[in-house]
């Protein structure tokens, strides 16, 4: 499946370019993001039939889809930000990232790429040489995403710290659009973005787009611990909702107030994930807002074999317990609201990673679903990994913080 964009100007002129690293657009299966003047409004699936010219054939869809969207409003003047890359032996995949993150129209911001426990001198071999004085360079020996974003944390120099990770491309508006709302708003903690597929070339990376991928949507939204939504129960332990760890910010001072990320938590220990979501309700529980803005659009290269999603799955289930296991550790005030909202827990868990009819071909979706719409096909095996996953995730968290006592030193 083809990804792509289609932009609207103010005269309903369309210009269609493909999706970031995509061909141009042919005949067959699109995935386009639909821009207003430049802000994304939505997305679509369309079909360009053979011999046709493929804006034309799209033109009709986004506009229907363009014309009920309200424009957004230009954010203002953002704070001064830092911006942490966590990598791992992915040289070639983190250019490619940094490239797009030097190109943001952010008037005042620095790159922080922190290594962690790397094996061979690429990473820091390609950020002097190709960087120079544009990125910094900081080496985390121990291993662990949460880890390296504490690291990233405690280098920062900067009102507002951004997270993404090596393998996105970012919109050239993306961290204007993520941080602008902390000078807006003095309350707010934490702001996440949109997260968009970069390709569609695989079953795995259809499938994983189908069954709700990293997007929250569209529509902007605030949620806020003196007025929890009433149509989110469940809040705020239903911390995927809020977003994800390659598109979030946090203000700095905030983050470091509540201990950062929990290191025993993320890819790289055997909790297997669940770091950011772990920040998201720390942030919420000290009494912060959090903010939503599909403004900030990062495109994500997803994983693209079976095994990769397969393991992605088991990763999923094992971090959301995990992170819940560290909330309770860290925070056991709030063990009563977490028992109190137990059996809705359950249900929703049941829901998320419940399997769907496939279409006969070992799981393979046609194209994405709609977001958190959860009726697009989702093949037992994977249904069973996420579950297992789950029953993992708090003795993931207890071996990986094991492991943390062995490797930090004792104070003095």
């Amino acid at each position: 499946m083809q990804v792509a964009e289609l932009d609207l100007d103010g005269e309903g002129r369309i210009a269609l370019t493909p999706g970031p690293g995509s061909p141009p657009v042919t005949s067959g299966p699109v995935f386009a993001l639909v821009r207003r003047e430049g802000r994304p409004v939505g997305t679509l699936l369309g079909q360009v039939p053979r011999g046709a010219e493929p804006r034309e054939a799209l033109a009709g869809p986004a506009r229907r889809l363009a014309r009920g969207a309200r424009p957004a409003a230009a954010p203002g003047v953002p704070p001064r930000a830092s911006v942490v890359v966590a990598t791992r032996e992915r040289a070639d995949r983190l250019a490619r990232a940094l490239d797009s993150l030097l190109a943001q129209d952010h008037p005042d911001f620095e790159i922080v790429v922190v290594d962690n426990a790397p094996v061979t001198h690429e990473t820091r071999d390609l950020v002097e040489r190709k960087y120079g004085e544009r990125v910094r360079y900081v080496c985390e020996p121990v291993p662990g995403l949460a880890v390296a974003h504490n690291r990233g944390v405690a280098v920062a120099r900067t009102e507002v710290v951004a997270f993404t990770d090596d393998d996105v491309v970012a919109d050239p508006r993306w961290l204007t659009e993520l941080t602008a709302p902390f000078a807006a708003d003095p309350r707010l903690g934490c702001a996440t973005g949109l997260i968009l597929p970069a390709r569609l070339r695989t079953p795995a990376q259809v499938l994983l787009e189908s069954h709700g991928g990293f997007a929250k949507g569209f529509t902007p939204r605030t949620y806020d611990p003196k007025s929890p939504p009433p149509d989110e129960p469940l809040f705020p332990f239903t911390a995927g909702r809020f977003g994800s760890g390659a598109n979030m910010a946090f203000r700095t001072a905030v983050l470091r107030a509540v201990g950062g990320f929990d290191p025993a938590t993320g890819a790289g220990t055997p909790a297997r994930g669940g770091d950011d979501l772990y920040g998201f309700v720390r942030v919420l529980a000290a009494g912060h807002r959090l903010h939503y803005t599909p403004q900030a659009l990062v495109w994500h290269h997803h994983r693209e074999t079976w095994r990769d999603l397969e393991t992605q799955a088991y990763g999923y289930g094992a971090g959301l317990t995990a992170y819940l296991t560290a909330i309770l550790v860290n925070r056991p005030a709030l063990l009563p609201a977490f028992l109190a909202k137990l059996p809705g827990g359950l249900a929703h868990a049941r829901a998320l990673t419940a399997a769907r009819d496939t279409d006969g071909t070992g799981g393979e979706a046609a194209a994405p679903g709609e977001h958190d719409a959860r009726t697009h096909p989702w093949p037992r095996r994977l249904s069973r990994l996420q579950r297992r996953g789950m029953l993992y995730g708090p003795l993931g968290y207890v071996r990986a913080r094991r492991a943390q006592r062995a490797v930090t030193p004792e104070p003095g």
